[in-house]
């Protein structure tokens, strides 16, 4: 098993070199650069654009460099110094923007993760095996109501509950009481009565989509030969449905990994910005639309190397809950 980690991780650093490259490739691709955005800031407010302190930006930040220049200036740094460039529009370094966001934003990604395995697999095994039931029925429709609705919308809607039934200031982490003060007790009391919105509201799509999962894998492996046989031996029912059923309908769960964290991560964007949260997604969203290259691309590599990580994850415990898996 540790050949197979050991053997994984070496594979990783070419992919995430590859990535890298990629990453900053796209946020390349945009015509113009971060001065483009900014001239055409300044034009529309009536600002005098001098042609010679652009030049001289240009030169500063090496905007004239071909882009292999550019990017293995940008990888030397990460490499070297864990450097991630410089934030054109915020002047000041991408690693302190990145570390102040990426704290919050895996606070909420991983209980948003917990929230999806703790609603639905209860849920998805009642479905399963209550199949046709009126609480089936229930569920399933609220399933569908969660993929359907827009996490915006939901946004919305919860904030409008919270404040106007409960009485909760809405919006952001903490009140604003508490937005400059100490952690202390009374703040974060304050902060887990905010945090319960966007940890629903995050998780809603993805517990209903976990759900219909679970239901149909569940429903597949409860058919099968060795459930009957067991049945037939006289074993207690829950006992067939949980020793061997859920284990390896729970496949699913344990696969998503791979892919559920990176979403969490940067695919609430549109929700964070309505809740005013201070993670990722929002700072991702301002960097690529004012080209802020470095702040863009090291975001972008973060997820790649949050993806690689989610997958391996994912393999390794694969291989722990499935017997038929084995390492190679």
């Amino acid at each position: 098993m540790l050949g197979y980690i050991f053997r994984r991780v070496l594979y990783m650093i070419p992919t995430l070199f590859g990535m890298s490259l990629i990453s900053f490739l796209i946020i390349q691709l945009p015509p113009g650069d971060y001065l483009t955005s900014m001239i055409a800031t300044m034009s529309d407010s009536g600002q005098a654009v001098d042609p010679a302190q652009i030049e001289r930006l240009k030169q500063i930040y090496g905007f004239d460099d071909p882009f292999y220049v550019q990017y293995l200036k940008w990888m030397w740094g990460i490499v070297s110094r864990g450097d991630f460039g410089w934030s054109f529009e915020w002047n000041q370094p991408v690693s302190g923007l990145i570390w102040a966001r990426m704290g919050s934003t895996l606070v909420i990604s991983l209980l948003s993760l917990l929230f999806v395995w703790i609603v639905s697999l209860p849920i998805g095994i009642y479905s399963a095996v209550r199949r046709h039931s009126i609480g089936d029925h229930v569920f399933t429709f609220f399933g569908f109501i969660g993929l359907a609705v827009p996490n915006f919308i939901l946004a919305l809607t919860l904030m409008y509950i919270a404040y106007k039934y409960l009485g909760l200031s809405v919006g952001g982490l903490v009140s604003p009481e508490y937005a400059e003060a100490p952690w202390n007790l009374a703040k974060i009391g304050d902060f887990l009565t905010h945090l319960w919105i966007p940890i629903i509201i995050i998780g809603a799509s993805g517990t209903a989509a976990m759900i219909r999962i679970l239901r149909a894998n569940l429903t597949d492996e409860l058919h099968k030969p060795y459930v009957i046989t067991a049945r037939a031996k006289g074993l207690p029912e829950y006992k067939v449905i949980l020793k061997y059923p859920v284990r390896i309908a729970l496949n699913p769960f344990v696969s998503a990994i791979g892919w559920v964290l990176p979403h969490l991560v940067s695919g609430v964007t549109i929700t964070a910005i309505v809740l005013n949260l201070p993670t990722s997604g929002p700072l991702l969203f301002r960097a690529l639309v004012a080209q802020d290259m470095y702040l863009a691309g090291s975001f972008i590599l973060l997820l790649s190397a949050l993806t690689l990580v989610g997958m391996l994850l994912s393999d390794l415990l694969l291989a722990l809950l499935d017997p038929r898996i084995r390492f190679d």
